[in-house]
């Protein structure tokens, strides 16, 4: 029983409080030194005052701790019997330690009906009740704190399911608009080619078997996004055909670079559904990385009809919109989306996200 109740002690509440009780020893001898003038010098009155203070430290402190714990408030009027019994018990038992170390007898802490006695016992009971109000009011400080910060944990934790839920809801209106656009176009070559259908089909199943991990996942690596608009984009050459040509470049240093999932999927949907499907001759998209002055850069640059055109088709207008919302949600402004006009013709889209 015994020593499971040391075991539950805070000695490293009160090893942490002893710096702050010496602190009140070195103040008290000062006092006595410089301000009532003892007969001692600074240092007899630092040895007494700090056998003395420690002792009603060990004992005042010790009692607090066992009995209220480090959370508990004490009850102050027990609390005040029992400075006003430890005080005298310490200035005895704290001088005779202090006459040990100086090397003779302190007479005049034994008799309290000397001056001397009295004095040391006035500043005793002082300056206990001074430092357990100090103490007790620094763990009501520190309690305060600690629940600022669970609360603050809180909000943040809340903060943040809120924000995944946020962009699990943009993401997921994301990846439909896709698989709708890919099943609309599949319904039409069952019609007319079933042998590219089937090819369709089977790449539809290969790069949906490779999305469905990573697109709930809270990244991706590059070189899976990558990976992942080479499967997208060899579906739309099927259905394309020759009008479609497409290339990537992403820099070796950069593949294992970790960015948000399916970041590249919209902006590689409105290069085809508005730049190069209306457009008879079809065209080139090129996916690119690049990092510069600690901005990474992800560009996606067709050779269709260009951003001033206008819509090429009917859509239901999220893909850049969600990509916007996603990068304000994950990097504030420190994130970008631009769509502008490349050269010699065609768009440029460019994501620009911090390193």
């Amino acid at each position: 029983m015994i020593a499971q109740k040391l075991s539950r002690f805070p000695f490293l509440r009160m090893a942490r409080d002893f710096r702050y009780a010496m602190v009140f020893n070195v103040a008290c001898a000062l006092v006595v030194t410089y301000v009532l003038k003892s007969d001692g010098n600074f240092w007899s009155s630092l040895v007494i005052s700090t056998c003395i203070g420690t002792t009603a430290f060990l004992l005042i402190d010790g009692i607090r701790l066992a009995v209220w714990g480090e959370d508990g408030d004490p009850n102050w009027v027990v609390f005040g019997l029992i400075i006003a019994a430890v005080a005298p018990v310490a200035q005895m038992a704290g001088g005779w330690l202090a006459g040990q170390f100086l090397g003779y007898r302190l007479h005049g802490l034994f008799s309290f009906t000397s001056s001397s006695a009295i004095s040391s016992l006035t500043i005793t009971l002082i300056a206990a009740a001074a430092a357990s109000v100090f103490f007790a009011h620094r763990e009501k400080v520190m309690r305060a704190e600690a629940e600022l910060a669970q609360e603050k944990a809180r909000t943040e934790t809340v903060a943040r399911q809120a924000l995944q839920a946020q962009l699990q809801s943009l993401q997921a209106q994301i990846e439909p608009h896709m698989l709708f656009n890919t099943l609309a176009n599949l319904q039409g070559l069952i019609a007319i080619d079933p042998p590219r259908a089937q090819q369709m089909l089977d790449l539809l199943i290969q790069y949906l078997r490779a999305t469905l991990t990573s697109s709930r996942a809270s990244s991706n690596t590059l070189e899976q996004e990558f990976a992942l608009m080479e499967a997208y984009l060899g579906l739309m050459q099927i259905r394309m055909g020759e009008r479609l040509s497409y290339s990537f470049d992403l820099p070796p240093a950069l593949r294992a670079h970790e960015v948000p999932p399916m970041l590249l999927q919209p902006l590689v949907e409105n290069a085809i559904a508005h730049g190069l499907e209306p457009k008879i001759e079809g065209g080139h998209i090129a996916v690119g990385a690049a990092l510069r002055d600690g901005v990474l850069a992800l560009t996606v640059q067709d050779t269709g009809r260009g951003p001033e055109a206008g819509p090429g088709k009917k859509g239901t207008h999220v893909g850049l919109a969600n990509t916007r919302e996603r990068l304000r949600a994950l990097y504030g402004d420190n994130a970008s989306l631009t769509l502008e006009p490349a050269q010699p013709e065609g768009a440029l889209a460019r994501i620009t996200l911090p390193v």
